[in-house]
């Protein structure tokens, strides 16, 4: 069975516990993991701690990120890397995360319709989520979809983001492996240095590959990629695949590179570390939403601050802290 967003309307069953949803999803049940992402993403108190219960269950599956600039041909990239993965067996999740309106909900962009036939052709499950105007190129429920589809035994777990530009590179943080997809023509390459996303790929694509400017884009990637690895403290080489998602060449390349830089996190202990910068991130972007859902909820206390700011009786930072309940002093 397989699962993809839908405009059509559900039909009404009744209200099942999160709690009762888990063991349902750890046996793989699509439904159980189609309602369990939608309560994350909505943010269901009464989903909390069955969300954590999942997450004990989770920690197996190699998580990896597509990024690069709109236009490149993400969306197409993930349908032929479904195909591609799930014809060695593999069981295939994907959360693309688009940039949709927090008023509807987001609508699927038009290209993510090749991708739903790759998932039924495979029996992929994939789940688009509105970014609901989160910076970062991620959506907040990003990441506890994929706990639970990593719970679910779905591995590899494909995060396609909505683009990236200098401050949305958040997607190094959220996965194993970062794709990065360019494509020739759409910009030079400074600007892809200006975007970040040169230090951040363990894999770069260039999508078009049968373009005649392809030839070129790969060309310089190859040329800067050579100064040395893309990672600090890594001895992994970055390469560089020329792919054409729509004929499929190359394709099964680019899967045996990703595989390769799974095995090589495991075998050089990088693994570690990456889990740990995984787990920061998710600590400090929790508590930070924490934070700001608290002032949402109460704005009172919030109000008192920012009018004392506008009228210069105390500074943001000082404000902070005791919004915080700091003192002032720890920014000493």
């Amino acid at each position: 069975m397989t699962a993809f967003a839908s405009s059509r309307p559900a039909r009404r069953t009744a209200y099942v516990p999160s709690a009762a949803l888990v063991p349902e999803v750890l046996r793989g049940s699509v439904l159980a993991v189609a309602r369990m992402i939608s309560r994350a993403e909505a943010g269901y108190a009464e989903a909390a701690e069955a969300l954590a219960e999942i997450y004990r269950h989770s920690g197996k599956a190699h998580v990896l990120g597509i990024t690069g600039v709109p236009g490149a041909g993400k969306s197409t990239l993930v349908a032929a890397l479904i195909r591609a993965f799930a014809a060695d067996g593999h069981k295939v999740g994907v959360v693309a995360v688009d940039p949709s309106s927090p008023f509807s909900g987001g609508a699927i962009l038009g290209d993510r319709v090749r991708m739903s036939e790759a998932a039924q052709s495979c029996q992929a499950f994939v789940r688009s989520m509105a970014t609901r105007g989160h910076l970062g190129g991620l959506a907040r429920a990003t990441l506890q979809a994929v706990d639970v589809l990593d719970a679910a035994g779905y591995s590899p777990i494909i995060i396609e983001t909505v683009g990236v530009g200098q401050d949305e590179v958040e997607v190094v943080t959220a996965a194993h492996t970062i794709v990065v997809l360019s494509a020739p023509g759409l910009g030079d390459d400074i600007q892809a240095i200006k975007a970040g996303i040169l230090e951040i790929a363990d894999i770069h694509a260039v999508s078009k590959s049968d373009r005649p400017d392809a030839s070129a884009t790969v060309a310089a990637l190859r040329g800067m990629m050579s100064l040395g690895p893309a990672r600090p403290g890594s001895d992994w080489q970055t390469p560089v695949l020329p792919v054409s998602s729509l004929s499929g060449e190359r394709i099964n390349e680019l899967k045996d590179a990703i595989s390769r830089h799974w095995d090589h996190l495991r075998d050089s202990g990088e693994l570690r570390e990456r889990e740990r910068s995984i787990g920061r991130t998710r600590i400090l972007g929790t508590a930070r939403q924490l934070f700001q859902d608290r002032f949402k909820r109460d704005t009172g206390e919030l109000e008192a601050h920012v009018q004392a700011v506008v009228s210069r009786t105390t500074d943001p930072s000082a404000a902070a802290c005791l919004l915080l309940g700091w003192d002032n002093e720890v920014l000493a």
